[in-house]
């Protein structure tokens, strides 16, 4: 069991390293999935990912205060705004945009409360 849980840590940990240049890609909660997988497979891969000069303080501040950072909100706001323009723009039935905008506004309103870390 502990090799699945290596393997997904690993999987969420590329997929988190991929959106630090994808900008559409959410890096944080695929590192916050990473050390999640790593905890229950790895302490050493857990230690160095959460005290990780780069990556670990998002982790840290969301593993302790449930906060997303300032520019982690805004980044996050206009990555939604960029999906949604872009159905727009690709003449996306108006079924799927209503629910999009539905699905994508709790998303921020999620985001939004969280406090800053």
């Amino acid at each position: 069991m502990r090799i699945l849980w290596g393997v997904g840590g690993a999987t969420s940990l590329s997929l988190g390293a991929v959106g630090i240049v994808l900008p559409l890609l959410p890096t944080v909660p695929f590192l916050i999935l990473a050390a999640f997988c790593f905890s229950r497979s790895s302490d050493q891969l857990h230690d160095w990912l959460v005290n990780h000069e780069t990556l670990g303080p998002p982790i840290r501040d969301w593993q302790e205060y449930g906060a997303i950072s300032r520019r982690g909100k805004l980044l996050a706001t206009l990555s939604i705004s960029a999906v949604f323009c872009l159905s727009l723009v690709l003449g996306v039935k108006d079924w799927v945009l209503v629910l999009q905008a539905i699905v994508l506004t709790a998303v921020l309103t999620f985001i939004w409360s969280r406090p800053e870390g």
